[in-house]
């Protein structure tokens, strides 16, 4: 596990930045971040939380997605950012890896980079065993 030397704020400052340019506070951000598809939002203690630097958990797609919303930014920003500040990785300089919408493809990717063999072949197993789960799930048992 590599150690990170610098704290990074690229979500934090975003997320700061352009609550200024939009000339709202944190509390009408949290009425404004709702995910209308699956009911998440933002709430005032996680936005403010994040805007002092204090610990969060990395938020999971639904509020990025209602933080897409509430703070009218692409996706694809939000997510970037989020990645550099919580993982320490920036999907936009890593052109070897394989893509997905919610870059979580290239994380698996360059993770394993940094996994053992036998790390790696545990991983592979465990995506073979999602992939026979599914299978079997949806009713195609190959009869």
């Amino acid at each position: 596990m590599h150690a990170m030397t610098e704290q990074r704020t690229d979500f934090t400052d975003l997320l700061k930045a352009r609550r200024a340019e939009l000339g709202k506070s944190l509390r009408d951000m949290e009425k404004l971040c709702i995910d209308p598809d699956s009911g998440e939002q933002a709430k005032f203690g996680w936005l403010s939380k994040v805007e002092l630097g204090k610990a969060v958990d990395p938020p999971k797609q639904e509020r990025l997605k209602a933080i897409s919303i509430g703070y009218t930014l692409p996706m694809k920003i939000i997510q970037a950012a989020m990645f550099r500040q919580f993982f320490g990785y920036d999907p936009a300089v890593d052109s070897s890896v394989a893509w997905s919408e919610d870059f979580t493809t290239r994380i698996i990717v360059a993770r394993a980079e940094e996994m053992t063999e036998e790390e790696r072949r545990q991983y592979a197993d465990i995506a073979e065993t999602f992939a026979r789960r599914r299978t079997q799930g949806d009713g195609n048992s190959g009869e």
